[in-house]
């Protein structure tokens, strides 16, 4: 035997064994990219958020500048402290009045509970449920299930705070110095597209801009009709329950439904189920009013967008980017619509007459 003879080659891998790798490797690689875009949208989502209070706080300042005079960093200073106070009484007014509704709720909801018993306590099935041994507190769960809740709450207040924190401070450097960061995208493009990149961006801003004012003018309508409202009916936390319908209808579509759920509460505990109608009927009719009256007008002067539209990117954004996609859905759709028709309709079909 030979004992200077060449060992036999290993065999390789079977086919299979390769398909099965290249299919494992390709499977991670689109798994890693949807992560990396996941974590890409959501960063965008954070600065478009810094985005909507810089633009309106830079053009505010440049406004006062032109109209008055006044330099434009004190103007955005001025502009900045006039919103912190104004939020910063809100949050007061809404978070003193309501926790002192809620001591009082707390009190309230076992004599409710009895009342709603011995209402539905004629009827059979009546009967049956108030034979039952119950406890109301059954319903919200033993020990574990709130420190479970109470957890929960927790993280979701962190987050928010933290997310609270990123977007502040993004706005306070957007809005001191925002040719920097334009100058910067701006670069990015080739030199001949480059006075297209300033108009699709100023667009962009002003109907980011638009937008804005769209919504404060519907906040405050429908704030003040839901306090003038409430009010009228003698309604607890009136004031507070209109600051949150106003605040929440900076969300198109979703927010007055959200808005409701609390004024609808307390009217039912506080003043039986026929409060709750009267409130009800309130709160459609000053949303009927805005959609009906408030908006076209704001759009015809601001901006349009087909509320299907708006409804439809609410519910895909919402669904992969939580609370902050839902909230920002309108912004997003209003910025693909400009680059769509700018980029688009105007530059590759060549249709001029498009109104962005």
């Amino acid at each position: 035997m030979d004992h200077f003879s060449t060992p036999a080659a290993r065999p390789g891998l079977t086919p299979y064994v390769q398909r099965v790798c290249i299919a494992v490797g390709i499977t991670v690689l689109i798994l890693a990219l949807t992560g990396l875009l996941g974590l890409a949208f959501g960063v965008f989502l954070r600065l478009l958020a810094a985005l909507l209070i810089a633009l309106p706080l830079r053009a505010g300042a440049e406004w006062l500048h032109r109209r008055i005079g006044l330099p434009t960093g004190l103007a955005v200073a001025l502009l900045a402290l006039l919103m912190l106070g104004l939020l910063g009484g809100i949050g007061w007014l809404f978070s003193a009045k309501l926790s002192e509704q809620l001591s009082g709720l707390q009190q309230q909801l076992p004599k409710a509970i009895e009342d709603a018993q011995a209402r539905i306590s004629g009827t059979e099935w009546g009967q049956r449920l108030a034979g039952e041994d119950f406890d109301y507190r059954k319903l919200m769960g033993g020990t574990s299930e709130w420190l479970g809740r109470a957890t929960g709450i927790f993280s979701t207040t962190f987050s928010i705070l933290a997310d609270g924190y990123v977007i502040l401070f993004l706005a306070i450097f957007l809005v001191i110095q925002p040719k920097t960061y334009r100058a910067g995208l701006v670069m990015l493009v080739p030199k001949a597209s480059r006075a297209r990149a300033h108009e699709v961006l100023d667009k962009v801003s002003s109907t980011l801009v638009n937008w804005v004012l769209g919504r404060l003018a519907s906040m405050l309508f429908v704030g003040v009709l839901t306090v003038v409202g409430l009010s009228f009916l003698g309604m607890p936390l009136a004031v507070a329950l209109g600051l949150f319908a106003g605040l929440v209808t900076f969300i198109p579509n979703i927010g007055p439904v959200v808005s409701m759920v609390p004024a609808l509460l307390l009217a039912f505990f506080n003043g039986g189920p026929h409060m709750a109608l009267y409130v009800l009927l309130l709160y459609l009719a000053a949303q009927t009013l805005e959609s009906a009256a408030v908006s076209p007008v704001l759009q015809q002067r601001l901006i349009s967008l087909p509320p299907a539209l708006i409804l439809v990117g609410q519910l895909v954004i919402g669904s992969f980017t939580g609370l902050l996609g839902l909230t920002l859905a309108t912004p997003i759709i209003a910025i693909l619509t400009v680059l769509v028709k700018m980029l688009y309709v105007q530059d590759v079909l060549g249709d001029e007459e498009v109104n962005v």
